[in-house]
This record gives structure tokens, C-alpha cells and sequence, in this order.
């Protein structure tokens, strides 16, 4: 019963620290990004740290070339190095309260080099569940670091993994 109680306290305790870094991280806004990257008007409600990776598959073309083309993405999503979350295919991110939202590409600008992923704005096209993410109606993916890979590739259906990171900040 102990055990109980005490895992239940547990789950209260990371669920207000959750809460209230959602109020506190309220107003913040991010200078000198790109065109369309910038939500002029929305407020940063979340921001969270992403370890992952970017899935590639080897696919041939109409032209019965291989090369590899994006599949979708895994990650972490971590706040304070712990994990509150994850992010994967759709593009969706998901908390551990059991809220989600899936976003569409709204607009994009390279990385900082040949290798990190593009940072992106998305627009939010559907929720799930009533926590952290239920108000967010963007989101933005800022200070990429790795995640591109290209090359050739001799087998259709291999799969490659390529590490990635980046800040994603949940806006409403």
C-alpha cells in the first residue's frame, strides 16, 4: 500500500513540475529566426530538448536509381535531462501525460550546416488528450544538429539511422 501511495506522489510531483514549467516558459520568444520560422503572435508554452534519430530508407526511384529518402523521425524529448516524452512518425510528439499533437510543415530554413536537418515551424492539425499539449497550435524545431544523411545505397529496403537533436518549443 506504502509503495502505492508513494508512486502516486511520484506521478502528482512530475506532473505540477510539468504544469509549472508550462506557465513559466509562457512569453518567451526566440530573436533572429528566419522568415516564417518566427510565430509573430503565439506563445511559447513548452520547450523541450530531442535525442533521436532520423530513419532513412534505400528506395529506388522512377528512374531505377537507389537513394535514401527520409521515413520518419525517433526521439526523446527531454526536459531538465529527463525524459517527459517522445517524438516519431506523423510528425507527432507526445507527453507522458498522455497528450499529443500532430503538426504539418508550415514552413522551413536550412540548418546551420550540410548536416544538421532543417528547422522548421509546423502547424498543429490534430490533438489527443487534455494535458501540456492540448492548447499548442504550433511547433517550432530550432538548433538542429545532425540528422541528414545522403550517399548512394545498394540495397532496396535497407534502413540507415542518422543521430539528430534539436529544441522543439510548443507554441500557443
Amino acid at each position: 500500500m506504502f509503495e502505492r501511495t508513494r508512486t502516486a506522489s511520484i506521478c502528482v510531483t512530475a506532473g505540477t513540475a510539468l504544469i509549472t514549467s508550462l506557465l513559466l516558459v509562457g512569453g518567451a520568444k526566440a530573436a533572429g529566426l528566419p522568415d516564417g520560422i518566427d510565430a509573430e503572435g503565439k506563445t511559447a508554452v513548452l520547450s523541450l530538448h530531442a535525442e533521436g534519430v532520423q530513419i532513412y530508407d534505400c528506395k529506388a526511384g522512377l528512374d531505377g536509381n537507389t537513394s535514401w529518402q527520409f521515413r520518419e523521425p525517433l526521439a526523446t524529448l527531454l526536459q531538465d535531462n529527463k525524459t517527459v516524452g517522445r517524438h516519431f512518425a506523423g510528425p507527432t510528439w507526445e507527453l507522458a501525460d498522455g497528450s499529443s499533437v500532430v503538426g504539418k510543415v508550415a514552413a522551413q530554413a536550412p540548418g546551420k550546416t550540410a548536416t544538421d536537418i532543417a528547422i522548421l515551424r509546423l502547424d498543429v492539425v490534430s490533438h489527443h488528450g487534455d494535458g501540456g499539449l492540448s492548447k499548442v497550435t504550433a511547433v517550432q524545431r530550432l538548433d538542429t544538429h545532425g540528422g541528414v544523411f545522403k550517399g548512394t545505397c545498394a540495397q532496396p529496403g535497407a534502413i540507415h539511422v542518422e543521430p539528430y537533436s534539436a529544441e522543439y518549443v510548443f507554441l500557443k
